[in-house]
């Protein structure tokens, strides 16, 4: 216990010894759908009384960084409604499916958007997307050992799925592109980044496919 009171962390910055624990007082689904909910929580803050929360619950989803045997990564165009343009993007799908783990969903969804599979993955990185109002969690996998799907078992692509563009970019071109501001979705910029990093250590810091999720 460092002097004051206060612990210290794994990475050596402080930390109260003691802190408020946040319990949900009421709480009251605004909407629900197939993939989210809209809530208000009412939660009990510091030092007495409660906030109203509006919040996002999330079914949570993976994308993969697909790297082949030149140094490429697969990225797909695609266009996202919410902001009105196309986007630059891994491949990537909701974890949805009743029963399968993330390892599962990340190689079904490369195999139904850019028809590949892959002989080796293992986990990148994992982000709450925008934690501020949802509890989204995206795991991010590095795809390896690439192979293509046959074509007589690839998945039929449907609405903006039919419209997206696949390509193979350098790594480093690609990472280039998120510090250029090219690259904007959250999960891109983190797996692209990620792998560069993994890389440039060997990749060392992967993690096993099967690692329990944070939290």
């Amino acid at each position: 216990m460092a002097r004051g009171g206060s612990a210290q962390t794994a990475r050596g910055g402080p930390v109260s010894a003691v802190e408020h624990r946040y319990e949900v007082r009421s709480r009251e689904v605004r909407y629900r759908g197939r993939i989210f909910e809209v809530v208000t929580e009412e939660v009990s803050m510091p030092g007495g009384g409660t906030a109203a929360r509006d919040l996002v619950r999330h079914v949570g989803a993976v994308a993969v960084v697909a790297l082949d045997d030149a140094g490429q990564v697969v990225l797909i165009r695609q266009y996202r409604q919410p902001v009105g343009r196309r986007l630059w993007e891994l491949p990537a799908g909701l974890t949805d499916v009743t029963g399968e783990d993330p390892a599962t969903t990340a190689m079904r969804e490369l195999a139904e958007e850019v028809d590949l599979t892959a002989g080796r993955l293992d986990v990148l990185v994992d982000l709450h997307s925008s934690p501020g109002f949802t509890d989204e969690l995206v795991r991010v996998f590095l795809a390896r050992d690439l192979g293509d799907v046959p074509a007589e078992q690839r998945h039929d692509r449907h609405d903006e799925e039919a419209d997206l563009q696949i390509v193979r970019i350098d790594l480093d071109e690609a990472v280039g592109m998120v510090l250029a501001g090219e690259i904007t979705n959250a999960s891109c910029v983190a797996g692209l980044l990620a792998a560069a990093r993994a890389r440039d250590a060997g990749w060392s810091v992967l993690r096993r496919p099967d690692t329990p999720l944070p939290g």
